[in-house]
């Protein structure tokens, strides 16, 4: 259940290029993309409750030649239900979900936009992003908290 807060937060969300880029963001309607696909327990409780309209999001690019973050965009929406775990030519399908009662939210996410790669390796170089979940072994979360000082430092070298 989403709760009214009054700060801003922030996160980092991965999404493959070949899917999602965010030039792709840009290009939708209104820079607005469906977030669908999100198939993690723990991502799926963020959206549906932790993140708000108007939070920020680094648009991350993974599973790629050179992933990191290639935006900035914005929380568009609040949660509904995400309609690719029903559709049997998904490869997002999950025939375990019950359609009375879904088990995978999405929410869209508006680009704001492109910014210059920040690559994982260029992150790495940076000890005070140190604390990012990105850069942390083993963490493989589609969709991470950003600490707002961390996003302010990834704002500042973005520029």
């Amino acid at each position: 259940m989403t709760t009214t807060r009054n700060t801003r937060r922030y996160w980092l969300m991965k999404s493959e290029p070949e899917e999602c880029s965010i030039d792709d963001a840009l290009a939708a309607i209104h820079s607005t993309v469906q977030w669908t696909g999100v198939r993690n327990y723990q991502a799926r409780n963020f959206m549906r409750d932790e993140m708000q309209i108007g939070d920020g999001v680094l648009f991350y690019h993974s599973s790629c030649p050179e992933p990191g973050i290639a935006g900035i965009a914005e929380v568009a929406s609040t949660t509904r239900t995400d309609p690719t775990q029903f559709d049997v030519r998904s490869p997002y399908f999950d025939p375990k979900s019950d359609p009375d009662k879904p088990r995978w939210l999405l929410l869209d996410v508006k680009a704001l936009h492109k910014t210059r790669l920040l690559s994982l390796a260029e992150l790495r170089e940076h000890a005070e992003l140190a604390n990012l979940k990105v850069l942390q072994r083993g963490n493989r979360l589609s969709i991470t908290e950003v600490d707002e000082s961390d996003w302010k430092r990834v704002v500042k070298l973005l520029k």
